[in-house]
């Protein structure tokens, strides 16, 4: 409101009295009402008024408040705010309800709700206000009526909030399974991973032991291939310096007989009487030009010494074959002679 209306509301002000009747108000000034706290009696009856803000209930210091024919069809949930509230008087408005708030309204001694459309069980509790003792009696019968309801809607409230904590409970018993259960879903995929971790590890290390003992297979038989092939190359290059020493055995053990023979002929033409036969002669001319023609040479003194040793064996041979002659010539009836010495080579 303006200054003006401002200023119009103390003309309105009669000791602790306001008067806003008739005045075609559609709303409440309680910004303006909240200047003057010493009114505790204020009368907007005979207005437009459909409601009352929710700053009205902030005007604790009013006693006495007339809001008879006006248009109300509800009054705001804090009314019960209104804690110094003894005469209120809603007669010919539109109420079917109050607000539960209004059993706060203690100090409530006269109420007047003839002529409201209310619901029956009220209008039952409000009863007719007549005179001056019905408007008290109606009073005390509507906050006891709503006394009731408070506590109906305290035990609905108490009982949605137990619901609600049944509800939360619930919903924190079903959070805390699901935590668990994801808990011990990560638990058991934790151990599956690592199982799976210790299968792979226990597969690979089978694995390198598997490859390990193929590549030591492999090692061993690529030994033995290679033990083989020196074998077989040993026993190939062996078998011909063997084939070579048996040939060589064998030509020295021929050689050897040839010079046996030999000597055992020189032996029989020089010691036995067969000497003078047609067939040592050329035998023992042979043997008697070799010794003339070492004797000729001039040779070194290790092949002089070499050739008297070969003279000395001789000689020694010369008497074994002679100590053996008479065995072997006797069958043939020929006399073994003496022996005659063979030169020896001169220095």
């Amino acid at each position: 409101m303006s200054k003006n209306k401002v200023l119009n509301l103390k003309d309105k002000i009669d000791g602790n009295e306001m008067d806003l009747s008739l005045c075609n108000l559609t709303e409440v000034p309680v910004k303006e009402l909240a200047a003057f706290p010493k009114v505790t009696v204020l009368d907007l009856s005979c207005n437009n008024i459909t409601s009352l803000p929710l700053e009205f209930c902030s005007l604790s210091h009013l006693v006495k408040v007339d809001l008879s024919k006006n248009q109300l069809t509800v009054l705001p949930d804090d009314l019960g705010r209104l804690g110094n509230l003894q005469h209120l008087d809603l007669y010919n408005n539109k109420l079917t309800i109050l607000p539960v708030s209004f059993s706060q309204l203690k100090n409530l001694k006269w109420l007047d709700l003839k002529d409201n459309p209310l619901e029956i069980n009220l209008a039952k509790a409000a009863g007719d206000c007549l005179d001056e003792k019905q408007c008290k009696q109606c009073a005390a019968r509507v906050l006891q009526h709503m006394r009731i309801l408070q506590e109906e809607v305290d035990k609905e409230r108490e009982r949605r909030l137990l619901k609600d904590k049944e509800l939360e409970k619930k919903k924190e018993t079903k959070q805390r399974e699901r935590e668990a259960k994801e808990k011990e879903a990560r638990k058991r995929e934790k151990a599956e991973g690592k199982e799976r971790k210790r299968k792979e590890y226990n597969a690979h290390m089978a694995a390198l032991a598997i490859q390990e003992q193929k590549n030591k297979r492999k090692e061993e038989k690529k030994k033995r291939n290679g033990q083989m092939a020196a074998d077989k190359k040993a026993a190939a290059e062996s078998t011909p310096k063997a084939q070579r020493r048996s040939l060589i055995g064998l030509l020295f053990k021929l050689l050897l007989l040839v010079l046996l023979g030999l000597a055992g002929v020189v032996g029989v033409c020089h010691l036995t009487g067969l000497k003078e036969e047609a067939v040592c002669a050329p035998i023992n001319i042979a043997v008697d030009d070799g010794l003339s023609w070492i004797r000729e040479q001039e040779v070194d003194v290790r092949v002089r010494e070499l050739v008297q040793e070969v003279d000395i064996r001789a000689r020694e041979l010369l008497q074994k074959l002679t100590s053996l002659a008479p065995h072997f010539l006797e069958p043939l009836g020929v006399a073994p002679t003496a022996t005659e010495p063979v030169e020896t080579l001169e220095n």
